[in-house]
This record gives C-alpha cells, structure tokens and sequence, in this order.
C-alpha cells in the first residue's frame, strides 16, 4: 500500500488532473525501473505471524533496520510505520508484510542488486529477534482471527469497508503478497499502447508466477489463490478495464474512470479522515460530506489514485499488479518480464499485435483461468503454456535489443533472468506446481514444512 502523498496546490480546474498524470511522461533515456515486493514475517518457534510490537515484531524489525543499516524512520502518530534511503521505501501491508519499494533504477542488474542487498538486511535482523520471513501469494495457513493489525490509519477505514462492497477485501489486505513493477511512459500514445498490452497480458504474469496453491491450511484449488481474491474484493475499483480498449483512451478517459470509484479517505494533518463512499467530484465542487467546503489539493488526487486496484495502472508511472509474491529469482524475473515487453518499441510492437484481436470476455476469462489453472489454464482453444512461450520469447527479445550489460560487462544482457520463467515453460511445472508437489510427496501432508523448505 501507499504512503500518503505531499506536495501540490489546490486544484483549481479539471485539467490539473490529466495533467498530473501526464507530467508522468519521460523521454526513453530517462526510463527506470522500480520493483515493489511484499512478504510474511513469522517467529520461527510458533510459526504464526510477527505481532506489531514486542521484542519479536514487526517494530523491532523496522528498528533493527534503521539502527544497523541506516534507514530513516516514517512515523504515523508516534508510530513507526515504515523506512526511507535512498530513493527506496520499505513500508507495512496490514498484516504485517513487509514491503520493499525499491529505488527508481536503469537495469534489471540493479534491481537485483537492491533485492540481495535488502533480503540480506531483513535476515540479519531476522536471526536476532527469531524472525523468518516468506515469499507467497497468499498465507498458506494463517487465519484473519490470527493476523495482526498494522497501526495505520488508512488501514483501520478500509478494514471495515471491505465487507461493504465485497467478499474477499480482507483476505487481500491481510493475507496476501505480491511483486510487482513500475515502469514508465513516454508520452500519452505511448501510455495507452503499453496499458492495453499490461492489461490483456496481465493474466501471463499470473500464471507464471502463480504461487498461492494453499489457504487457512487447505489446498484451495487454485494457483493463484491472491488473484481469485482480487475477483470478488470491490468491483468498482478492480478489473481489466475494458475502457481503456477503447477509441478515445488517454489521460483524460482515465480521470473519468478515477472520479467514479468511490473514495476511502483524506489525509490532513497527519490523520486519516473518513470519506468512505464518498465523491471526489463533490470534492471538486467543494461539497465533500467529510470536508464540507473545502477543496482537494493535487496531493488528494495523488492519495487517490493509489486507492484503485486494476490489474494494471496508471499514476505518474505504471503498475503490473498480476504476480503473487515469490522467492528470490521471481522477484528479478518479474520486472525482466514486463521491462522486455514494454521497453522495446519493436516487443511493444508485437505485443501489441498479439493481443489486437482479443475482445473484453476474451481478456477475462484469461484472467479468471489463470488464477484456477495457472500455466495449465485453457481459453478459447489455446492453451496458457503456449501463449506465455509466445510472451516470453517476444519479451527476451526486447531484453536483447535494450543490451543493457552488466557485471563490469560480463553480462551482455538482461535475458538471463527470464531464466526461471522459462524453466517453468519448459517443466510445464509453475511455482505453484512446485508446492503442490512438495506437500503431496516430500512434506507428507505436512504444510508447516513449507516455511522451512521455501524461507528467504
């Protein structure tokens, strides 16, 4: 989840909203990559979720973090909530997942780079307090009675929310991690192309990332699990978006989309205000029940934005949000997934392509089997494995093309952390596979062996 936004002046026309978004765009030179990855905390004893506070927690995690390696803390009334340094955030789902936002970076070399180095850093703190921490989509045995409770305001509103508008709001807050990668766009044509080939597409990255088989102990039938979740979470601010298919698809159709997706909140002075339900276009006429006579800033657009959930999305950059959370070399695949795709104007090219002929059901139904049947899934008589061999091809050929090396040049490339993903193409076996495996033959049944076999 975000942090709360600043800056910005009262919006003063309806303009200044497209426009926030369209001083998003960069020349390609300036391009970047930034990896965002979540995961479980849990004492190594009981196996059960790290608590906020106490000697073992989450608090003398983020501490710990701060004293040994010199992050600066972000407090939310007395409480520490997250970390900044050097351009990079490490900040709290609800439950207590911990998540790196990581440094806008040129190369997948260096985000990897950043990934070691903070996975090193958690451990050494880990080890001191009896901490370990997991990469999954989704709690594999937790219960929400058993997750702890972030001291985040913004957290607090959207808890009760969620069983307002749908089934599994909670499930997603508490219980589930992701990985995912923001990237840039060049201008609005350029956003609109890469939007519509990260919306159709999405649904490969779930697939092939699909690592959530198990939930409250069971096998729940499904690979993804975290994105059957995000199907029935709120429908008003979830989905693929089929609009944005649309002629007339910019910026401005993306304001009009953002407008009508309820709010959760303002944030003024530190506190998160109630505005559950609420309009932001009352906000703009000054008529907001929770602000009455008051007008938004460009930083209450900004807040907003990171309260809309599609599979993919835009702000001053975008979002691939399909993935379930994993270990170490998805982490590194996930962004060289989507950054051969999208940073290559010829892999753009043929992505695009590749997707041109598919309508709106099309779209979902690959969103809905890929959460069921991962890379095994089947729409329309083609089958998942086949297609994300057709992506994965397309986009290690836009790694080559970028020819960003690494390792003081022994590296020619980015290709090779496609590595796992097409691994998983080849065994026909995904992350998920893996698991399933591994509880029906070598744990014998026994779930908690998950924690000691799959652990960063």
């Amino acid at each position: 989840m975000s942090i709360p936004q600043s800056g910005g002046g009262l919006i003063e026309h309806h303009d200044q909203l497209a426009q926030y978004l369209a001083e998003g765009c960069k020349p390609k030179s300036d391009w970047c990559i930034g990896t965002e990855h979540e995961k479980f905390g849990y004492c190594k004893d009981t196996l059960l979720p790290l608590p906020y506070d106490g000697p073992r927690s989450i608090k003398a995690m983020l501490e710990g973090l701060q004293h040994r390696f010199g992050w600066s803390p972000v407090l939310e009334e007395g409480n520490i909530i997250g970390l900044s340094k050097d351009g990079a955030n490490i900040s709290l789902e609800p439950g207590g997942q911990l998540e790196l936002s990581g440094a806008p970076l040129e190369s997948i070399h260096q985000t990897c780079d950043e990934v070691n180095t903070h996975l090193v850093e958690v451990q050494e703190v880990a080890d001191l307090i009896g901490a370990g921490f997991i990469g999954l989509g989704a709690a594999p045995q937790w219960t929400h009675e058993q997750m702890p409770v972030m001291p985040k305001g913004r957290y607090r509103l959207m808890t009760g929310y969620m069983g307002k508008v749908g089934t599994h709001g909670t499930q997603m807050m508490y219980r589930t991690c992701t990985v995912q990668v923001n990237l840039d766009f060049g201008s609005e044509a350029d956003m609109v192309q890469k939007f519509r080939v990260a919306l159709a597409l999405q649904p490969v990255a779930t697939a092939l990332f699909a690592n959530s088989p198990f939930f409250e102990g069971k096998i729940n039938g499904h690979q993804s699990w975290r994105s059957r979740i995000w199907r029935d979470l709120d429908p008003a601010r979830t989905g693929t978006l089929p609009f944005v298919f649309e002629d007339g698809m910019g910026f401005e159709r993306y304001v009009d989309y953002a407008l009508d997706v309820p709010m959760y909140f303002v944030y003024r002075d530190g506190k998160y205000i109630d505005a559950l339900g609420q309009s932001f276009r009352d906000f703009l006429r000054g008529e907001l029940p929770a602000l009455p006579g008051e007008m938004p800033t460009l930083s209450d657009w900004a807040d907003h934005l990171t309260t809309i959930f599609p599979e993919a999305r835009i702000k001053q950059y975008m979002e691939m949000r399909g993935a379930d959370g994993g270990q170490w070399r998805g982490l590194c695949a996930l962004p060289a997934f989507w950054v051969g795709l999208l940073y290559d104007q010829s892999a753009l090219d043929a992505a695009s392509d590749l997707i041109r002929d598919w309508d709106a059901e099309t779209r979902e139904n690959w969103r809905v089997m890929a959460s069921v049947g991962g890379i095994h899934s089947e729409v329309g008589g083609r089958n998942m494995r086949d297609l994300a061999a057709e992506v994965l091809e397309i986009s290690s050929a836009g790694l080559k093309a970028r020819a960003m090396g690494g390792v003081g040049g022994l590296l020619p490339d980015e290709t090779h952390f496609l590595n796992a993903l097409e691994e998983s193409i080849s065994d026909g076996q995904s992350p998920a596979d893996e698991l399933l495996n591994k509880y029906r033959t070598d744990w014998n049944g026994d779930l908690s062996r998950i924690y000691q076999d799959y652990s960063y």
